[in-house]
């Protein structure tokens, strides 16, 4: 009778774990009591975007990552400890207060974190469907008032709906940078940029030398640039008195981004 019990006890908990996981793993979301472990994955609610650790190319480092979910061939977007990768499988990225985002390794050290101004009672982390990764509190679903996202903090891919350039109230400003090489997402020697001096334009460093200039946007297309029509997205610099940036958006459903390579390349994959 004991035994019974105890394999009932024993069953019964895996089934609460087994909720515990895949309500983490349906709805894209980390919280205080929900963590992400090393070997785990959270989807997007619409199932775009997967993230998890991963290890890029031949490298055993281990990195906190997202991809596109229904690509056969992890596709990587973005790369949350681009600098701090973890040396082993013992990392968990969990949710703490104020409203932190952080990246655990094997001694409970953290590792990598997200910042934040202010602090909410019940702080969560949440993939969206966009690809961004937003830390907000459960029921504030107003993107004025996120604590954090990651589509300020891109790697080396712009994706759909991210503002490339300077927010003047905020100071901050969003540009990409590429990964050292291709076992190593570490920011590389070039970045690109929307520069807001004069007539916006957009701009490709490396290191503190620019070596490409788009011309500036005339309101169709880059000057340098032949006008790049496509029945897939539309694209534009965007100028007001908080902000001028760089962006485009999707006018189907095909799956594109733009990307910088460890090269120096800008890369449209569509």
């Amino acid at each position: 009778m004991k035994a019974l019990q105890s394999e009932g006890f024993y069953l019964l908990l895996l089934y609460f774990y087994s909720i515990h996981h895949t309500v983490g793993s349906t709805d894209g979301t980390i919280t205080m009591t929900q963590f992400l472990k090393d070997g785990d994955n959270i989807a997007s609610r619409g199932g775009s975007f997967e993230m998890g650790f991963f290890s890029p190319g031949n490298s055993k480092l281990r990195h906190v990552g997202m991809w596109y979910k229904n690509i056969s061939v992890r596709t990587v977007v973005w790369v949350a400890n681009r600098e701090a990768p973890l040396t082993g499988r013992s990392g968990i990225l969990k949710v703490i207060e104020p409203g932190l985002l952080v990246l655990l390794n094997g001694t409970n050290s953290v590792v990598w974190s997200t910042n934040t101004s202010r602090s909410v009672q019940n702080p969560i982390a949440q993939l969206l469907d966009s690809g961004n990764l937003i830390v907000k509190e459960a029921v504030d679903d107003n993107s004025e008032n996120f604590l954090w996202q990651s589509f300020d903090h891109p790697t080396d891919t712009l994706l759909p709906g991210m503002k490339l350039g300077w927010n003047f109230v905020t100071g901050r400003e969003v540009y990409l940078s590429s990964w050292q090489n291709k076992e190593d997402p570490a920011p590389g020697d070039f970045t690109y940029h929307c520069d807001p001096s004069g007539y916006p334009q957009n701009i490709l460093n490396k290191g503190s030398n620019v070596v490409y200039r788009s011309g500036p946007w005339n309101g169709l297309f880059l000057v340098e640039q032949q006008a790049q029509e496509s029945h897939f997205y539309t694209f534009g610099i965007f100028s007001s008195k908080t902000e001028v940036y760089f962006g485009y958006k999707l006018t189907s459903t095909v799956i594109t981004r733009l990307t910088l390579n460890q090269n120096g390349a800008l890369q449209r994959w569509t």
